[in-house]
């Protein structure tokens, strides 16, 4: 655990548990860690709701953790059999431990992957054309937006973490899944036939990974040099850049793809080739965001999510997050024209205040739509916010 803090005092940790031996092992060990700082930790048994049983299996998972003084939630996904059913399954469980990681103020969502998913991801990804960035693995920490997501198992081999379980007297659920050869990561599975995870080809792809992770570090190190030198980005979603200074190298491709991603709200950065072509131009959209010519980058207000409910935890856009509970029939979606009205702080252009995120009352009875509050703006007034929060908190931060 000491490479991905520090932790302070009395951490307290979110660890992603489906009942199998990896995750399972996953909750002991932070368990035991904890314990000795004083911290505590939340296990979120996701539930995808695939298969009949899996209900029933949470809350077998929950009273084992629970019986050992583990404090858990069961995240019920609801989930569909379909087209890209596990990259569904995986997005929808990392949304639903990011939202408990939020709701319980907690700054760090723990997942158990092991060496050799490392392996098997590093496969994944050759065979996909990835270049560098994405043969480097999974990344043992990473900003995921609204908490820091961490792997503190990808260095165990699967067959210590069975142990792990064994000598704890649990026995681990098995998703059937994980062996289905529809899905390519299991026929890897079962082409590497190494499930203890400890033969020579799992090293080998292991310490690849490693090797193309030291160059990835060495490229992140770069990169927020020069967006320390060229940019400035704002909590209220908008950027400000020093086109020169930025430059139009490999290193200001990758700067300026990671700010992209992070105020058009996407979840992965546009192609190289299509920012290189942005840069060149100086001006344009790409990615739901717009560059103008002189250096502000904000969201393409077309472009934009509708309204969502405004609960505690929602993420609206892609790029904020609301902490509180301002009341019932609420809707958070983007001031738009309505900015026009509204006293802005020096410094913040017209264009950004149309993309800030408000809270709108919807129409009824014959009603308007009404605008009730923009916390961006202290509007009405700081008194009366409601006591809630909406923060610039898109996912994977600003670079990635």
């Amino acid at each position: 655990m000491a490479p991905l803090g520090p932790f302070g005092m009395a951490p307290r940790i979110v660890a992603g548990v489906s009942g199998g031996p990896h995750s399972l092992a996953l909750a002991l060990l932070l368990a035991e860690w904890l314990a000795e700082r004083r911290g505590t930790l939340t296990a979120g048994i996701v539930d995808h709701g695939l298969r009949p049983e899996s209900a029933a299996e949470a809350a077998t998972v929950a009273r084992w953790l629970e019986s050992r003084g583990i404090a858990c939630r069961i995240l019920s996904l609801d989930m569909s059999p379909g087209p890209a059913m596990q990259a569904r399954a995986r997005d929808g469980r990392l949304a639903a431990l990011l939202a408990l990681a939020a709701a319980q103020g907690v700054g760090w969502v723990a997942l158990g992957q092991h060496r050799a998913d490392q392996a098997e991801t590093l496969l994944l990804r050759a065979l996909a054309g990835s270049g560098a960035t994405g043969l480097a693995g999974m990344a043992p920490a990473r900003n995921a937006g609204g908490a820091l997501l961490i792997r503190p198992l990808l260095a165990a081999s699967p067959a210590w973490l069975e142990a792990v379980v064994a000598s704890a007297g649990l026995v681990p659920v098995r998703d059937p899944s994980n062996a289905d050869p529809r899905f390519t990561r299991a026929r890897l599975r079962a082409a590497l036939a190494d499930a203890a995870g400890e033969g020579p080809a799992t090293a080998a792809l292991a310490e690849a990974a490693g090797a193309f992770a030291g160059r990835r570090a060495v490229r992140q190190a770069a990169v927020a040099a020069r967006l320390a030198r060229a940019a400035m980005l704002s909590e209220h979603g908008f950027a400000r850049l020093d086109l020169a200074a930025l430059g139009q190298d490999a290193v200001a491709v990758a700067a300026l793809g990671g700010l992209l991603r992070a105020i058009g709200g996407g979840l992965h950065a546009p192609a190289p080739a299509a920012v290189a072509g942005l840069l060149a131009r100086r001006a344009g959209t790409l990615g739901g965001a717009r560059l103008t010519r002189q250096g502000l980058l904000l969201r393409e207000d077309a472009a934009m999510a509708p309204p969502v409910p405004a609960t505690d935890g929602v993420a609206w856009d892609g790029r904020f997050r609301l902490s509180g509970t301002p009341g019932p029939g609420l809707m958070l979606g983007a001031l738009g024209a309505a900015a026009a009205r509204l006293e802005r702080p020096a410094g913040l252009p017209a264009a950004v205040a149309r993309t800030l995120p408000a809270l709108w009352l919807p129409p009824a009875d014959g009603r308007d739509t009404v605008l009730v509050a923009v916390p961006a703006l202290s509007y009405p007034a700081p008194e009366t916010s409601f006591g809630i929060r909406v923060r610039f908190a898109p996912p994977g931060g600003a670079v990635g």
